[in-house]
């Protein structure tokens, strides 16, 4: 078994998604969003870093899927996605994650088949998948759909009996 966790980076709000795999299928973990409050970049960025090392430190995923960034309307918009999923990628490194980046369209073409889908086709795909009882809140969606994509990808580690890294075995991760 390999567990996942996807990331949909955002400097206001990142999703979070995490399954376990065995085979090819996949289990629901557990999924949310991270709201970063107002406040200087580097203190969103700093809390971004933190709660995602929370959830690896929670979770014990062994690999990280991301969303790569996307133009966006401004480039001011684009430079602080791209920082928020930096801090999410340190996280992940820090706590020794194999880290996969995919796009948006890629996402989505691996859970709906169709790389333009929408927002709502995405969670009811997501939400079918891995038989929620309610469609996850569009972040967490969108991270379980990341999530989803890196197990389609064929990029998974051969885990006999879903051993555990040996950076978690004593429960600590270490340098």
């Amino acid at each position: 078994m390999t567990r996942i966790l996807g990331v949909d980076p955002g400097s206001r709000k990142t999703g979070y998604g995490i399954i376990d795999v065995k085979r090819s299928s996949a289990r629901y973990v557990a999924s949310g969003v991270i709201r970063i409050p107002e406040g200087p970049l580097p203190q969103r960025l700093k809390l971004i870093f933190d709660a995602v090392s929370q959830i690896a430190e929670q979770y014990r995923p062994v690999q990280m899927a991301i969303e790569n960034v996307f133009m966006s309307k401004s480039a001011g918009s684009a430079l602080k996605l791209g920082q928020a999923r930096g801090a999410a990628i340190v996280a992940g490194t820090h706590w020794g994650l194999e880290v996969a980046e995919y796009e948006a369209r890629k996402v989505k073409q691996a859970v709906v088949g169709n790389g333009a889908a929408d927002k709502l086709q995405v969670q009811h795909m997501v939400k079918t998948l891995l038989s929620l009882p309610a469609s996850p809140q569009e972040d967490a969606a969108d991270a379980l759909a990341v999530a989803l994509c890196h197990m389609h990808t064929g990029r998974l580690p051969a885990l006999a009996g879903g051993a555990m890294p040996s950076r978690f075995r004593r429960g600590r991760f270490s340098v």
